[in-house]
């Protein structure tokens, strides 16, 4: 560690391995609320989470048949990601003889064993649902999945040579016996093993073969040459089913006895130790490439596996028994998001186009309209060219000095980095904070950091031991008046991609007071500035968790003189004991909480005596609930925060966050008429119960989606009556 973060550590203060200045402040609060029972464990309530995408899948009605299979989708990969960091991580933990309780009173062991029985029972629902509801469900609409035995020896001879064309060459067996080491399989890899037997001896031998993940995995029937097909149908099948069906090509003179679907999951958290990372890129470089290479976690076949197959990867794979999932069917279901690329629009979601709130005024000369007033928009209700068209125009605007912004994901084609590279070339000051570290987007944004670096802008990578996960950009400009400072504040990413599917605020604002603090902020991430006295933003490791455990207590206070306490939060998981702690005693003091968490909640509401004031709820609909806002009446002179931040450890200690105010009394109040909505929601709303299970709400006769009415009045406000959205 330098001598700048040894020197400002204060007397008797840890060190954490990051520059004090970003060490969390305030003193520590303590209070009663300790007892495992008034704690929804972290990794069950994420399980409870993605039970509810699964459900939007089970339940018919909800959504068309193509969505249906997006959130088979979504649920799979949302799995995927957890066995490579959460599981990873308990199992790491497990291994080291780790017996710790978390504060629900788990051990890693424990856990470990509920997660493996909760998730047997949503794979075998989602089998259900996929092959008992969905795919005849699609077959009768024409969309037909086929076994490659149902084909007609004319319809074989062409897939086979489609096989030996476009599949064969990009295959590669790897045997398996004393001169050949048992081959690396990567994460993620669906694999073949294959029994075989030479000709010239009955002895059995192991091949692999692992299923190309550069080609689309539903092999369409209807491109294919050769084939006769309905106009009116599509068929489809299993890339796996072909390669198996034509295994004699890769084998020859080689007897095929038999051939098993087997699917592996990794480790996939890279750990860093930043104080010997002399180059950080190449630290994450290196990290990525060895992603493919983390010990394995869980192992998928199908139940007809003989045992002495299973056993022979249990033993080469270094696993047990837990780590092998038996799955009817498919494995891997991700990949059924390559359905919604069919052109069957009837069994889509209609197409939304989002409204356009600040007109062609702000794409021409966005600075004149934020100068005279804040702008808030809600993506993906509103579009997201504004914040597109910010940068491009600041990008060329020669009053434009720099531009200062922070990335954490952005996509493979960014038109945002795009143009900052182009602002950088015109000579304009250019600063970004890449943050490198931003899980699973490390490669695209490396990719970035060099082409921003090779164009002259200043990268920086962020401080030791913390994520940048704050959303901002600030743009100097020369005028009349003097220089001035415009800002854009989110709580989502720089991503256009997501900037449609994720729900999202925007904030455009020239205020001095956040252009002030905001320019604190820069130099902290880019220098060796010490500042923390902000008083408008809410800085994570900072500030962020006491501000709002006070602002907690001060509704506690207005709730004893006024009676007129209240809180809402809306954030995508809450996680953090003492923020935790802070809601309980405001509820036990009579202060009226409304949550909205998306995803996990170890909170538990409507306890007695604890928390019977408080009511969660979680919204599963057709775009992510992705947006942070936290508002306090404040005895009627209301506060709200909008930003990045979760309410949880690794947001407030382990990250720079930021959540920023609202002055705006007129934007306060649509933000309060959004969450508003959103808490009346029957349709796509769980409320959280008690012990930690959540239950879908039962629509009431007026009943409303939040998301379906926020489309309508989105629409509403660009589009005269009359023209209907398409």
């Amino acid at each position: 560690m330098n001598d700048f973060m040894n020197s400002s550590l204060a007397d008797g203060e840890q060190q954490t391995g990051m520059p004090v200045e970003f060490q969390r402040n305030g003193k520590e609060r303590h209070d009663d609320f300790g007892a495992p029972d008034l704690y929804i464990n972290r990794e069950l309530s994420w399980l409870h989470f993605n039970q509810r995408v699964l459900d939007e899948a089970v339940s018919p009605g909800l959504h068309p048949l193509l969505e249906r299979a997006k959130f088979i989708a979504i649920f799979s990969s949302n799995l995927d990601e957890f066995f490579m960091i959460r599981v990873s991580g308990l199992e790491t933990q497990y291994h080291a003889g780790i017996r710790k309780q978390t504060v629900d009173g788990f051990t890693p062991a424990q856990q470990l064993g509920q997660i493996r029985s909760r998730v047997l029972g949503q794979l075998e629902e989602r089998h259900q649902c996929l092959y008992d509801d969905i795919l005849p469900g699609l077959e009768k609409e024409g969309i037909v999945f086929v076994g490659f035995a149902s084909l007609t020896g004319s319809e074989r001879d062409a897939l086979n040579a489609y096989f030996r064309k476009e599949i064969f060459p990009v295959l590669t067996p790897l045997a398996f016996d004393t001169g050949h080491p048992f081959p690396f399989m990567s994460n993620l890899s669906l694999n073949l093993a294959v029994e075989l037997e030479a000709e010239e001896a009955l002895t059995t031998r192991f091949a692999r073969v692992k299923v190309p993940d550069s080609l689309p995995r539903l092999v369409r029937l209807n491109d294919i040459e050769g084939l006769d097909n309905c106009a009116h149908e599509v068929r489809l099948l299993w890339i796996e089913e072909l390669i198996e069906n034509n295994l004699d090509h890769l084998f020859p003179n080689m007897k095929i006895v038999q051939s098993h679907r087997f699917r592996i999951i990794r480790d996939a958290d890279i750990e860093i130790e930043e104080d010997e990372a002399g180059d950080l890129l190449k630290t994450i470089e290196k990290g990525v490439r060895s992603r493919r290479y983390g010990d394995v976690v869980r192992l998928d076949i199908n139940p007809m596996m003989p045992p002495f197959v299973r056993e022979l990867l249990v033993k080469n794979l270094e696993i047990e028994a837990r780590n092998v999932y038996e799955i009817e069917g498919a494995l891997g279901l991700g990949c059924l998001m390559e359905l919604l690329r069919i052109e069957r629009p009837d069994l889509k979601d209609e197409p939304y186009i989002p409204a356009k709130p600040l007109g062609d005024g702000f794409r021409k000369d966005p600075f004149s309209i934020i100068r005279t007033r804040d702008c808030l928009l809600y993506h993906p209700y509103d579009a997201f060219n504004p914040v597109v068209d910010f940068i491009e125009r600041a990008a060329d605007d020669p009053d434009v000095l720099s531009i200062k912004q922070t990335l954490y994901r952005v996509g493979s084609n960014s038109p945002i980095v795009r143009a900052l590279i182009k602002a950088a070339e015109l000579g304009k000051q250019v600063a970004v904070l890449v943050e490198l570290k931003a899980r699973f987007d490390e490669e695209n944004n490396i990719v970035w950091a060099r082409a921003l670096e090779d164009v002259g802008a200043h990268v920086v990578y962020g401080l030791p031991g913390l994520k940048t996960h704050a959303k901002l950009t600030m743009i100097v400009r020369r005028e009349t008046a003097g220089l001035k400072r415009y800002l854009h504040l989110g709580t989502g990413n720089y991503n256009p991609a997501t900037g449609r599917l994720y729900t999202d605020y925007t904030l455009f604002t020239a205020n001095e007071q956040l252009g002030e603090e905001v320019s604190e902020l820069f130099n902290a991430l880019t220098g060796y500035s010490k500042h923390t006295g902000y008083l408008h933003l809410l800085v994570s490791p900072i500030n962020t968790r006491k501000r709002i455990i006070d602002m907690i207590d001060r509704e506690i206070d207005w709730q004893r003189k006024e009676k007129c306490g209240r809180i809402i939060m809306k954030m995508n998981s809450l996680v953090d004991r003492e923020t935790i702690s802070a809601l309980y005693r405001a509820s036990g003091a009579g202060v009226r909480i409304d949550l909205v968490v998306r995803g996990i909640c170890c909170l538990k509401p409507g306890i007695p005596g604890v928390s019977e004031n408080i009511r969660a709820v979680s919204i599963i609909g057709r775009f992510l609930e992705h947006s942070r806002a936290f508002y306090f009446a404040n005895g009627g002179n209301p506060e709200l925060y909008l930003g990045s931040a979760d309410m949880m450890p690794r947001n407030l200690d382990e990250r720079v966050e930021t959540l920023f105010p609202v002055f705006d009394r007129t934007l306060v109040r649509r933000v309060r008429a959004d969450l508003e909505l959103q808490l009346g929601d029957t349709v796509k709303s769980w409320l959280v119960n008690p012990d930690g299970t959540c239950s879908r709400i039962s629509p009431a006769p007026d009943g409303f989606s939040s998301q379906e009415r926020l489309m309508k009045r989105a629409h509403r406000k660009t589009h005269p009556p009359g023209i209907k959205n398409k």
